[in-house]
């Protein structure tokens, strides 16, 4: 992962709710198990348990005992939803702001082919 000054459980939170967006877990999916997640980040049990708490407390899982974590109907819209109010409040303005700074054409830039 990549360093970043957000908790360990965050980035765990949202690689997780990347995945649920881009589909590798689609609804009524099982996530990974507490300690395959953690054995596969390298992180400790216990910070895997509390993003996937997080996701118990939004209603983006739901849990089934001896089974595990299942993604809950429509988690999916929800987070792309939650995830494009956050970037558009908390990330675009800056974005903007550097795109003004720098002189660009926000349409050029949009044409431009990554490479």
């Amino acid at each position: 992962m990549v360093a970043s000054p957000k908790p360990v459980y965050l980035k765990l939170r949202d690689m997780i709710a990347a995945a649920i967006i881009d589909g590798t877990y689609p609804e009524g999916t099982l996530l990974p198990s507490v300690r395959a997640l953690a054995a596969e980040q390298g992180a400790n049990p216990l910070t895997v348990a509390k993003a996937y708490q997080q996701f118990q407390l939004d209603g983006l899982v739901e849990v089934q005992r001896g089974v595990g974590m299942l993604v809950a109907p429509n988690a999916a819209t929800r987070l792309r939803k939650t995830e494009r109010d956050q970037f558009l409040t908390e990330e675009w303005p800056a974005i903007r702001q550097r795109i003004d700074r720098l002189g660009l054409d926000a349409q050029e830039l949009l044409a431009k082919q990554p490479g």
